[in-house]
């Protein structure tokens, strides 16, 4: 999977770093969403609301302390070894520790400060507990992108990836462990006493109403000693192995640039990426709390506008309690847990794209440019589009498969609705990420931050207006989604041939994968009702999507949606590519 350069340095290609991020991913990526399955099953649509309020608040403010940083080393660090400017990039690790040091702090500060009044505004002040004991994560966070962005910037995506596995695992393992200690620890408490923590509960369920928050909290600091652990490690490989970078480079490289020269272009990289995704984080903020507060609203206003279309899906004790927003919110997170396993995939080939892109455009390279280009293009709509029609299609078996059907059946009604929509929207936010990063590649930083901003607000207008209508309420928030990333797309790619002055494939690069996805869509959904017929639900869903899986590699073959070039930059590639011609699959 790693090749070296001539000095012996370790460097991946586009295909081969997004591989290793990409193996790596979707093992953090099962982690995470085990660990979500997990906490919903136990807590339901109220602890995944609070779990999923406490970073609605998290991400813009670790997008702050973070700033475009990371991505702004990556390109300076891949620009300067481009350049054999081999002094610059240990310089430019000088710069980014003191940085990313004090911008951890300062956030971390805000995110406690900020915490006590963000809970006010959406109404939910039991959600307290998870974002103080989220709030570590910061500081860490910003620890562990100095080293991220440097070894990505040096083609090695393997530090990366081992650091979030280390997160993952610590999550699952002991946030969920503390969790469930917590809950059996405070529910005992009551049995015995009848209070918990000091606070007298009058029934089982108000017992469990006031110790949820506080078991999600729990569960939560395994993500921040997650947070410990990978940057502990990022630390320590980077000072027991180096960079890679010899001697004989750093006394053949020219005389690095100041500090001062290097934190300026560094600030310039960094800003307008930066801006863009802290405008992101901050409209993905504000959604979640239009979202919570346009729903409180109706049930201050016309609660039965919305008990009319759910019924008996919102449980009595919920909606008694005031915490029908929550709970509605928490059915939309179990949904976007299934769609963020593809967002996170194509975020991958976004982190990886840019080194190669980078390179290719420093040194003026047009041939490898378009190749870099299409072959970034072509992977992402290869996994996105299918990926975004199947989970709309196969929305309610795919979630009754992967949440206890039992203790969530409700959730799983409710987010089975709201993922049919969100698959199309899926779609879309994933494929904007890599064009987006190929954009900043060529040095124009400038484009994605209008482009996210003029998304941002759109989606914001579209959601106050859709959410509050009764009839459609949290399905607006997946409007939004798909008409503000639609327009960012398609932006994206607009911008994207006009800088760089190459015209991709298109019909290679989206015609073909749509075509594909269309007939993966249409076997996954009529084998599903096939094999429903004959099997239990949830072995028909697997089933179904085994089918769909095999039916759409085998259009990819008969449409020609994939290259040479891609098959060989597989592992075990050469092989798969012979047993292909053999049998006249691939030109």
């Amino acid at each position: 999977m790693v090749s070296k350069t001539e000095n012996g340095r370790k460097s991946q290609s586009f295909l081969k770093g997004a591989a290793v991020l990409g193996a790596s991913m979707v093992i953090v990526k099962l982690m995470g969403m085990i660990y979500k399955i997990l906490l919903s099953n136990m807590y339901g649509g109220v602890g995944t609301g609070l779990f999923n309020a406490a970073y609605a608040l998290y991400n813009p403010l670790f997008m702050l302390s973070t700033a475009g940083f990371p991505i702004a080393i990556s390109r300076m660090v891949s620009e300067s070894v481009a350049k054999k400017r081999f002094r610059d990039v240990k310089r430019i690790h000088q710069v980014s520790v003191p940085i990313f040091v004090i911008a951890g702090c300062i956030c971390f500060v805000a995110m406690i400060l900020g915490s006590f009044l963000y809970v006010k505004v959406i109404n939910a002040e039991n959600a307290i507990f998870a974002l103080l004991c989220l709030s570590p994560t910061i500081f860490f966070g910003c620890l562990m992108s100095i080293y991220r962005g440097y070894f990505e910037g040096m083609r090695n995506m393997t530090p990366t990836a081992v650091s979030e596995i280390i997160e993952a695992a610590f999550k699952l393992i002991f946030g969920f462990t503390a969790s469930s200690l917590t809950m059996k620890l405070l529910m005992k408490q009551y049995e015995n006493t009848g209070y918990v923590l000091g606070t007298r509960c009058t029934s089982e369920l108000e017992a469990e109403s006031t110790i949820i928050p506080i078991a999600i909290g729990a569960a939560i600091t395994g993500i921040s000693l997650g947070a410990v652990f990978g940057f502990l490690y990022l630390f320590i490989k980077y000072k027991r192995s180096g960079d890679g970078i010899t001697k004989e480079e750093l006394q053949k490289s020219p005389p690095p640039r100041g500090k001062g020269t290097i934190f300026k272009i560094m600030v310039k990289t960094a800003l307008p990426v930066g801006l863009g995704s802290i405008i992101m984080s901050l409209a993905d903020m504000v959604d979640a709390t239009l979202v919570q507060k346009r729903i409180y609203h109706i049930m201050e206003t016309d609660p039965n506008a919305l008990l009319d279309i759910y019924g008996s899906l919102i449980p009595n004790n919920v909606y008694t309690s005031g915490q029908t927003h929550i709970y509605l919110y928490g059915c939309y997170g179990i949904a976007l847990t299934l769609m963020m396993l593809v967002t996170a995939i194509t975020q991958v080939f976004g982190t990886t794209a840019l080194p190669s892109v980078t390179a290719a455009w420093a040194s003026g390279d047009k041939v490898q440019m378009k190749k870099n280009m299409e072959t970034v293009l072509r992977v992402t709509m290869l996994v996105t589009i299918p990926s975004g029609i199947g989970m709309s299609v196969l929305a309610e078996p795919l979630l009754s498969l992967i949440y206890s059907s039992g203790s969530v059946a409700n959730e799983v009604e409710i987010g089975s609705k709201v993922l049919t929509v969100m698959g199309i929207s899926a779609v879309f936010i994933a494929a904007s990420t890599p064009m987006c990063s190929m954009i900043q590649a060529t040095g124009r930083m400038d484009i994605p931050l209008k482009l996210y901003t003029i998304g941002m607000v759109i989606k914001i207008i579209v959601n106050y207006i859709l959410v509050g209508i009764p009839e459609i309420n949290i399905q607006g928030a997946n409007v939004g989604s798909i008409v503000c990333y639609g327009f960012v797309t398609v932006m994206a790619m607009f911008f994207l041939c006009r800088e760089t002055k190459i015209i991709p494939n298109f019909i290679s690069i989206f015609v073909k994968p749509l075509a594909a996805s269309i007939v993966c869509a249409l076997a996954a959904y009529y084998s599903e009702q096939l094999f429903d017929i004959f099997f239990r639900q949830r072995i028909a869903t697997i089933l179904a999507v085994v089918t769909a899986v095999i039916v759409y590699v085998i259009a990819l073959l008969l449409f020609r949606a994939v290259k040479r070039e891609d098959i060989i930059s597989m592992p075990k590639g050469n092989k798969i590519l012979k047993i292909l011609e053999k049998y006249k699959l691939i030109r």
